[in-house]
């Protein structure tokens, strides 16, 4: 390894920003108690502004060292794709005809739910919708899960070891659940072309057992705050007015157009203009759409391809000198301080592995995609969406790493027993 001086201050950059995410909870006490600067305390504590925050610090930082024509030409060769799709996938999805069409579906299945209304609701929300995330995309799954489970569980009467235990299950439902197919998982889409994978290879080789584990970690927390969910104001649902089906039937299109044209920016953006048009002709068939939250998970994902892509110089020879075995912990341990989607990019790029590397490799990065919320695109839309239900507005990342950890064993055992 060679590094440039951009690429150590880059490495340098992307560590501080790490430890910055594990931060935000001080900043934004900071932000609650100080009346000096309390603005820019907000600011440090929002979890989505960290890497979009650090990657400026870089990008000024290369435009001073190297000039104007290298940072830009950087920039230029940077794919923000991802980044755009989320955006646009978590408006349209989080809008009240799509929510309304879940609730109606979430309803359906829960008749052939053994148990109580609550906790079968609870269980849906958890297994089904993450494994819904494999048709629909992640983003979407974890965009409709999170606000269902904010309206419906994460009222005044929860408690914090439950939101904390319901939020390290989601995040690594969705980051599992989402192998079904070759297109849902980013971390799968960035292999699944070069290595030839298609959905009956996904599902043979992982669809069935991700498909277990959200099963498993879903029923686990359901049987273990059973008597929570009895509580009142637990499983209550949300009021919303109902969305008549031509309406539901627009947003539908919509957001199928939008999954369908996932790697066309030209294409989905101008859907979701329409989409835009479309809300506004008909505002009282809407609530007020997370515009602002999608951005800013936007500006997250940015800042991290941004500070992402001069990491290279250090990551992929560490993949690369490790046997099938190790890369499986290895990409899991990883994920939590990177997105995983960037791991298994860097092993594309290698010609020669072996059938086993690719699978340990796709598996130890969705397995570890709930541990931090950097470790999975669709993290972020979660954050932004569930904070406010947490104290001082933000989700500690220690609470998430540890609630996320027994449900992480569990897809560690289904990858690698079953």
């Amino acid at each position: 390894m060679n590094p440039t001086i951009i690429q150590i201050i880059a490495a340098t950059l992307f560590g501080i920003a790490v430890l910055h995410t594990f931060s935000t909870k001080f900043f934004e006490h900071l932000a609650h108690t100080s009346k000096t600067h309390a603005g820019m305390w907000h600011l440090l504590g929002e979890v989505e502004v960290v890497f979009g925050f650090w990657a400026m610090v870089m990008m000024v930082t290369m435009l001073v060292m190297e000039g104007k024509e290298p940072a830009t030409l950087y920039l230029d060769s940077r794919n923000f794709t991802e980044p755009m799709f989320v955006f646009a996938i978590m408006v349209v999805a989080g809008s009240k005809p799509i929510l309304n069409f879940a609730a109606m579906l979430v309803a359906m299945l829960v008749r052939f739910i053994p148990m109580r209304g609550s906790m079968a609701t609870y269980f849906i929300l958890l297994a089904f919708v993450p494994l819904l995330g494999s048709f629909i995309t992640e983003p979407a799954a974890m965009t409709l899960a999170a606000l269902m489970l904010r309206d419906r569980f994460f009222g005044k009467h929860a408690t914090v070891k439950f939101k904390y235990a319901t939020l390290g299950v989601l995040f690594v439902n969705v980051s599992i659940g989402g192998v079904l197919t070759p297109y849902a998982a980013p971390p799968v889409l960035m292999v699944a072309g070069t290595w030839g994978w298609d959905i009956w290879h996904m599902m043979a080789n992982f669809g069935w057992k991700a498909a277990i584990a959200v099963v498993v970690n879903a029923l686990a927390a359901t049987m273990l705050f059973a008597e929570e969910l009895k509580h009142t104001g637990y499983g209550a649902e949300t009021k919303r007015e109902a969305s008549p089906l031509p309406v539901i039937a627009a947003h539908l299109m919509f957001l199928l157009g939008i999954v369908i044209f996932a790697h066309h920016p030209a294409v989905f953006m101008a859907l979701f203009l329409f989409f835009m048009g479309f809300a506004t002709a008909y505002p009282r068939f809407q609530d007020r759409l997370i515009l602002r939250e999608g951005l800013l998970v936007a500006f997250f994902l940015a800042g991290l391809v941004v500070l992402g892509g001069q990491q290279e110089w250090w990551l992929r020879p560490l993949l690369i000198g490790m046997d099938s075995d190790t890369v499986y912990f290895g990409a899991t341990i990883l994920t939590a301080i990177t997105d995983n989607a960037a791991l298994t990019y860097l092993g594309s790029l290698v010609e020669g592995l072996s059938v086993e590397f690719k699978h340990a490799l796709v598996a130890g990065a969705v397995t570890g995609g709930g541990l931090t919320i950097i470790a999975n695109a669709p993290n972020p839309a979660g954050v932004s969406i569930l904070k406010n239900r947490f104290e001082d507005d933000a989700i500690h990342p220690i609470g998430l790493l540890v609630s996320a950890l027994p449900p992480t064993i569990v897809a560690i055992l289904a990858f690698r027993l079953l």
